[in-house]
């Protein structure tokens, strides 16, 4: 008999600083943008016995795993919704769900994704893919890499991961492709090993930027951040918050600007003048916490 193999479990971030700055009401309607393994959203429905929250996710697979037991667990009191945050106020609006309290949204990459999805991982060897709903993308990292022209590819790498080779790498993979097409993670890593110097100093894998410019360019991720923060002013009630978690500066920078331009234009006040990041505890036993990001505002 063969051992069930567990879920793997994506440990929220930020968890407390979360529910301060939303500031959970009773009897208060509030977003999980990102439901993921549903730490955030349980946090929620745990913190005050009369709210409802509504848990988001374009990965049909983490709200079958993960969200039966919190339908059990909070009865009548959870609604999941599937789509891609991007069109949220359109999904609000389809399902009659009315103005919220507050929104959450942690734009960090799942453990589940990374572990059990295609191509996001240079540790293991799979499919390049990384799109992360195949109902939403439909472009794989595969076809940017292997049709994508040198001077796309330089872009896109150094627009999405800031990777100082990005010239050395795009110049490689359009020279190999030609004697064979790039078909898996490993082909990828592999490659790119022997081109970028290895710096025990950095600590992560020399892929690993060009692995992350594929994925956000796949998955269209700052476009969909964009959409997504535009169309969640539109849905909060006055004095409704709007909590934001990034992991990277791409991202970070998106969110202080659009909240500085609505600060300036008299929507929102700033809730967080300086960026929150998790206290040294929190690191310690969710060291994937180091790199997150806070920023909240209310809406006026």
């Amino acid at each position: 008999m063969t051992e069930e193999k567990k879920p793997i479990i994506h440990k929220s971030v930020l968890v407390k600083e979360v529910l301060h700055y939303l500031d959970i009401k009773p009897g208060g309607l509030y977003l999980d943008a990102t439901f993921g393994s549903g730490g955030h959203t349980r946090a929620i429905l745990e913190s005050e016995s009369t709210c409802h929250v509504i848990a988001m996710d374009w990965d049909t697979k983490t709200i079958d795993t993960y969200g039966s037991e919190l339908l059990e667990e909070f009865p009548g009191r959870i609604t999941f919704l599937w789509g891609n945050f991007s069109l949220v106020y359109k999904i609000l609006k389809k399902h009659k769900i009315g103005k919220l309290d507050g929104i959450l949204a942690d734009f960090g990459t799942s453990q589940m994704q990374i572990v059990e999805g295609s191509g996001f991982s240079v540790y293991r060897d799979t499919p390049l893919d990384m799109r992360m709903s195949t109902s939403h993308q439909k472009i794989t990292a595969a076809q940017i890499v292997n049709e994508a022209s040198e001077e796309e590819l330089r872009e896109i790498f150094w627009r999405y991961g800031q990777e100082r080779y990005t010239k050395q790498i795009a110049r490689a993979i359009v020279e190999d492709r030609v004697k064979k097409r790039f078909k898996t993670t490993k082909q990828l890593a592999e490659m790119i090993e022997r081109i970028v110097p290895y710096n025990k100093k950095r600590k992560i894998h020399p892929a690993t930027r060009v692995f992350q410019a594929l994925r956000i360019c796949v998955n269209k991720e700052l476009d969909n951040i964009t959409s997504f923060m535009s169309a969640s002013i539109q849905l909060l009630k006055p004095g409704g918050r709007l909590v934001l978690i990034s992991f990277h500066s791409l991202e970070d920078r998106l969110v202080k600007q659009f909240f500085a331009d609505r600060v300036q234009s008299g929507q929102v006040e700033l809730l967080t003048p300086k960026v929150v990041i998790a206290q040294k505890e929190e690191v310690e036993k969710n060291p994937s916490s180091r790199s997150a990001k806070l920023r909240a505002v209310k809406f006026l």
